[in-house]
């Protein structure tokens, strides 16, 4: 640390460039991205709705978002063949057929873990 300075100084070739990004209460500047899967399928007018609706939250919410075309795989072509778009948020199915954008930002503010 520094006389002059009440923050403590990195020397980033000593520490590495990760320890450098972490601020002094041991934090990272950026946030962990959240995993989010989209189910959908090719012609699907909801599926384009919902990946619309998902991207417009990505960098306010770190979303890392995975589309899978469920009729590239049988398993969840049976799974989820009538109920494209779904979305799942951190390993848990939070929408079928229609994602409804004000329940969206209430599950992405609370980060999923307690809602619903």
């Amino acid at each position: 640390m520094s006389s002059g300075s009440l923050l403590p100084t990195f020397d980033v070739a000593r520490v590495g460039a990760a320890s450098a990004r972490m601020s002094f209460l041991g934090r990272t500047s950026q946030p962990a991205s959240r995993p989010v899967v989209l189910y959908s399928r090719a012609g699907c007018h909801l599926c384009e709705e919902a990946k619309a609706l998902l991207e417009k939250y990505r960098s306010t919410h770190a979303l890392a978002i995975t589309v899978v075309d469920i009729d590239a795989d049988p398993a969840l072509c049976a799974r989820y063949d009538a109920c494209v778009p779904v979305v799942e948020i951190e390993g848990k199915v939070r929408f079928r057929g229609v994602v409804n954008e004000t329940l969206l930002v209430r599950l992405l503010k609370a980060g999923c873990s307690g809602a619903r």
